[in-house]
């Protein structure tokens, strides 16, 4: 079926038709398409893969099938900021365009992780001290919010609310914490006095219900590949935002260790524990931090004799102290210091088995650290494609969608990655049957609305002298103000470090004072983009969370500037291990990896620029590996389909020109 085929020939296309209509919007081709396929691949228990430029409308042509399909779908995102759109705004405007609709199930839920909502038994009671003691408020200048924070759960839980931290009043991370929990502090709904009130129960009790639910990548990963239950039973699930989906999922299969956490473990069971037990693990910690104190950061390819002895020691003693807790009573089943032990052993436990165990599928290593955060070893798995495949894939149909699926012009880079073959892609409509060996999936490109060609102009600095190691040189600097210059501000900066942004942005503001030049970290990101939108003449220099995190659409944005490809940096210890394993497995891992790290990353950058069908401006990238480099086709095959040029010249006139025809 084409996307000229009238909205009336299938249900999903009337209800989209509908929507689209009552929403105000206008017919996509795009979003057509896409509603199409994603419809198809629900009925054909076949894997999705579709890339939708940004305003082709993906959100309306995912959840029109979904609400159309006859069992439960799960909708995960990898940002809070999309699943907020999609709870608050999409779905109830979508809900009452179509709701009423003949083949509609309208329910909808969200979850997140527990630590996300308010626990009632931590308002009322109070938080646990190391030594298992309530402290009814903590002391000091926090006070004062946390009794705000308890007021307004209270307040939650009279009216029926979320008690979602999203919608609390605005705190810290530390003061959230006095009045959240996490999955191993929970006394559980059977033991806790307010289990019946318990905004996670009542918020699971109401995704039993529903039809759709919406939740992140990170829980996902938890119930679908960690086998912990934490999503009712769906045999189809849609992951927006999916070119983010590896790295949560590794995110999520990460332990961190370090001597601090195994002493804190150790005095919290001390109330607990009669005999030595508490006190040996007290001891391991002691030769964990010696073990750490005396050992290089970095990759371990095989483990330290003197880390993995200590690993050890914590393990067993980790082991022992959990053997000496008492069965608990009545009394003690309830108590909120008792499980905050155990929990804590419990996780001491599980990590320091993990790491002892240096089991070849995952990758060890020793992060530095800082002044604010002690030294901590890492365990995380080599890969994720195998789990993915094994445990969703096979179990669930998957949809993909996102603006970047597709590197180098094609699917089989991000495919790969997550756990389909090439040799298994069939084309749209085959309708191939799923095996115990083959997991059939489709690639579909449904474009985008913007006329890339005319609105934008890619610009790379072949002139320049390729990037070092110690920071950008004098003409780098030099051009990146020529640019800012004849932008006249304008300006989104993509830095590779927060060095260079901060160098960048030392030199805009002394050779250019007149424009407002601001740099990540001088406040908070949401102030800063506030600022940026606000004011034309403003320069934004950043580093990573700006090359996926910030939308500004319009003349506030008229030049996006990349410094250099963002490559891994040689010693990340998860990426080189990555690197090493393509290799040795006959593939090429510089470009399984490290190459297609960069191309996410740039396609992402670049896609800053381009938000509605009247922005233009340039996507300025200042290495000249880009133009030069035989891997540089790869990348600019990543990239929208820009009008290139490598003439300053010709880039500085283009830039002037849109000054001067700003609104602003």
């Amino acid at each position: 079926m084409t996307a000229t085929d009238t909205a009336s020939q299938t249900p999903v296309r009337e209800a989209l038709a509908d929507a689209v209509a009552t929403l105000g919007g206008a017919t996509r081709e795009g979003q057509v398409k896409m509603a199409d396929a994603v419809a198809q691949a629900l009925a054909d228990e076949e894997h999705l893969l579709v890339e939708a430029g940004t305003g082709t409308g993906k959100s309306l042509a995912y959840l029109v099938p979904s609400l159309l399909h006859d069992s439960r779908v799960v909708v995960a995102t990898a940002t809070l900021a999309l699943q907020h759109q999609l709870v608050e705004r999409d779905l109830p405007r979508l809900v009452k365009a179509i709701g009423s609709r003949p083949g509609v199930d309208a329910s909808y839920a969200v979850l997140k992780g527990r630590s996300n909502y308010a626990c009632l038994h931590r308002v009322r009671e109070g938080a646990p001290d190391d030594q298992g003691t309530l402290v009814d408020v903590p002391l000091g200048p926090m006070a004062e919010k946390v009794l705000e924070l308890r007021s307004w759960a209270e307040k939650e839980a009279e009216k029926g609310g979320s008690g979602e931290r999203d919608s609390a009043p605005r705190h810290t991370d530390r003061e959230w914490r006095q009045v959240s929990v996490n999955h191993r502090d929970c006394l559980g709904a059977a033991k806790c006095p307010f289990g019946e009130e318990c905004f996670v129960e009542v918020a699971r009790d109401k995704a039993q219900k529903s039809h759709l639910i919406v939740t992140n990548h990170s829980l996902l990963a938890i119930d679908a590949i960690e086998g912990v239950p934490m999503i009712p039973e769906y045999d189809a699930v849609v992951i927006d935002e999916a070119h983010e989906l590896v790295a949560r999922v590794t995110q999520a299969a990460t332990d961190e260790l370090t001597a601090a956490e195994v002493e804190r473990a150790a005095r919290r069971a001390q109330k607990h524990v009669d005999g030595s037990e508490a006190d040996d693990l007290a001891d391991a910690a002691d030769a964990l931090r010696a073990a750490i104190n005396e050992t290089s950061p970095g990759r371990f390819v095989t483990i330290p004799e003197v880390v993995s002895d200590a690993l050890v020691l914590v393990r067993d003693a980790a082991r022992s102290a959990l053997s000496a807790l008492p069965k608990p009573k009545d009394s003690d089943s309830a108590d909120p210091g008792f499980q905050q032990a155990k929990g804590g052993l419990q996780e001491v436990f599980a990590t320091a088995e993990r790491m002892a165990a240096a089991s070849d599928a995952d990758v060890i290593w020793l992060n530095e650290g800082s002044d604010r955060i002690p030294p901590r070893l890492c365990v995380a798995p080599l890969q994720v494609w195998a789990q993915m495949r094994e445990k969703l894939l096979r179990e669930k149909t998957v949809v993909f969608a996102s603006a970047t699926l597709k590197l180098g012009g094609d699917f089989g880079p991000v495919a790969g990655s997550l756990g389909l073959k090439a040799e298994e892609r069939t084309e749209l409509g085959a309708g191939a049957q799923r095996t115990e060996d083959v997991l059939p999936w489709v690639g579909l490109d449904v474009g985008s609305p913007f006329d890339y060609g005319r609105q934008g102009i890619l610009y790379v600095a072949r002139h320049l002298p390729p990037p070092g190691r110690d920071g950008m040189g004098a003409k780098t600097l030099d051009e990146i103000v020529d640019l800012v210059d004849a932008a006249d501000g304008r300006t989104l900066g993509l830095f590779s470090s927060r060095r260079a942004a901060e160098a960048a942005a030392e030199v805009v503001r002394k050779k250019l004072p007149h424009l407002t030049t601001l740099a990540q970290g001088d406040a908070q990101l949401p102030e800063l983009a506030a600022q940026f939108v606000a004011d034309p003449h403003t320069v934004l220099f950043g580093t990573l969370s700006l090359w996926q995190g910030i939308d500004v659409p319009g003349d506030t944005c008229q030049l996006v500037i990349i410094d250099r490809i963002p490559f891994p940096r040689p010693d990340d210890p998860l990426m080189s291990a990555r690197q090493q394993a393509a290799d040795k497995a006959g593939g090429n891992g510089f470009m399984q990896v490290a190459a297609t790290h960069a191309a996410l990353l740039m396609a992402q950058g670049a896609g800053r620029l381009i938000r509605t069908t009247t922005d233009r401006g340039v996507v300025a990238v200042l290495d000249a590996r880009l133009a030069t480099a035989r891997y540089g086709g790869f990348l600019k095959a990543s990239l929208p389909p820009m009008w290139a040029t490598t003439d300053p010249a010709i880039v500085r006139q283009a830039l002037k020109r849109l000054s001067e025809s700003a609104s602003v």
